[in-house]
């Protein structure tokens, strides 16, 4: 029997009951269409981690205040100094560049405007290290921070929260703790990183935060850029040396500063993504299989009904091999349908979940592929029995059947 006529026949057999082909490819329709959406969840997860990952750039470790305990209180050390940052700067070999930060929040005020957001003081350098682009004015320089210039930098966000634009509000005046700053650039959007966005952040000069703001000369943070063809864990040797060096903290004393690699974070989330996906996936497949015991099952009572078909095929010359390919063809051709269809629905679902959720779903091809062809797995594994025992069926009983 040839390939075509036993499609065919295959397809006759469907269209024939075909209310009843519809609720047999239900199951596989919705365990395929699960998987993909599943799928399509975790892939977006990943796709937005890497595009987090992209925007740190390079290796960057930063260096923190840790903390001690009071009466069950973490209290901030306040260890750090520009004077540490200078150190690494000056006294490493796999440290490429080093940005200092002091991060506090302060009331903001243009015009008739009030806003509560993240003040950075910082080096000129910041932007080159973490990844940020001027859209309008300048970033402020080496000269400014070194004259405790009272100029800012306001991230991309923060001129609509003040009503207004890039372009009018550079060369105004905002206030900054009641203080008047001169606003002579504002930034690209960066987008959200991890728990904070950056886009509604404002920079000034770290000298003007120490002696004009804050009244200190303690860091919260240092960022440091690790050298392109150097490894991570040789800067942090250095950058443990040298700040150890700088604190006088003894040998077998604990820092009073902590390193925190951010790529590593990043990386932890994606992989905890990956096996979330993989699970997700698993268990929406659970439905595939229990789709092709249902398939399974139909095509049973498919062989019983056509028992005096199989009988005339047989008496016609059919051999077992035929009758197996023909009865294998229809579970498989009921699976690939469903299989269709789920991929539809699946990629239908995805799509309604980033329109109206919000979240980010990216249907792949190797999802839709895996989705497929597993469904047409399913149709081989749970047709092969129906089949067989259709082959197996003896012609003589099978045309006295009623």
């Amino acid at each position: 029997m040839l390939i075509s006529e036993t499609f065919r026949i295959a397809l006759s057999s469907i269209r024939s009951n075909l209310f009843r082909a519809g609720l047999t490819m239900l199951g596989i329709i919705i365990g395929v269409g699960a998987v993909i959406t599943m799928v399509a969840l975790g892939s977006g997860a990943q796709r937005a981690i890497d595009e987090q990952m992209a925007a740190l750039g390079g290796d960057i470790l930063a260096v923190e205040t840790s903390f001690w305990f009071s009466r069950g209180v973490a209290r901030d050390q306040r260890t750090l100094t520009t004077d540490d940052a200078v150190a690494l700067a000056r006294g490493t070999r796999h440290i490429d560049e080093v940005v200092p930060e002091i991060n506090t929040r302060f009331q903001v005020k243009y015009g008739n405007r009030n806003i509560n957001t993240t003040v950075l003081g910082t080096t000129p350098n910041y932007l080159d290290v973490h990844g940020f682009d001027v859209a309008a004015g300048r970033m402020f320089t080496v000269a400014d921070d070194s004259a405790r210039k009272r100029v800012a930098v306001l991230a991309a966000e923060v001129p609509g929260m003040l009503d207004t634009d890039a372009a009018g509000i550079i060369g105004q005046s905002i206030m900054i703790r009641s203080i008047p700053f001169e606003v002579i650039g504002v930034l690209a959007s960066k987008g959200t990183t991890g728990w904070r966005n950056p886009d509604d952040d404002v920079w000034i000069p770290l000298s003007t935060t120490q002696f004009r703001v804050t009244g200190n000369e303690f860091v919260e943070r240092i960022s440091v850029l690790v050298e392109e063809s150097s490894s991570v864990e040789l800067a942090m040797l250095e950058i443990e040396r040298v700040l150890r060096r700088e604190h006088g903290i003894l040998p077998g004393k604990d820092n009073d500063f902590a390193m925190v690699n951010r790529k590593q974070f990043a990386e932890s989330r994606q992989e905890a993504t990956q096996v979330f996906t993989f699970l997700l996936a698993g268990i929406a497949g659970v439905s595939l299989v229990v789709g092709g015991i249902g398939i399974m099952n139909i095509m049973l009572v498919t062989v019983t009904e056509r028992t005096r078909e199989i009988g005339i095929r047989k008496a016609l010359g059919a051999t077992r091999g035929n009758i197996l390919l023909q009865f294998l063809v229809e579970s498989m051709t009921l699976c690939l349908l469903g299989g269709a269809l789920g991929l539809l629905a699946g990629a239908g679902a995805a799509t309604l979940l980033n329109r109206l959720a919000g979240w980010q779903t990216v249907v792949t091809a190797e999802s839709a592929m895996m989705a497929f062809g597993f469904s047409a797995v399913v149709g081989v594994v749970f047709g092969i029995w129906p089949a067989r025992r259709a082959s197996q069926l003896d012609p003589i009983d099978a045309l006295r059947h009623e």
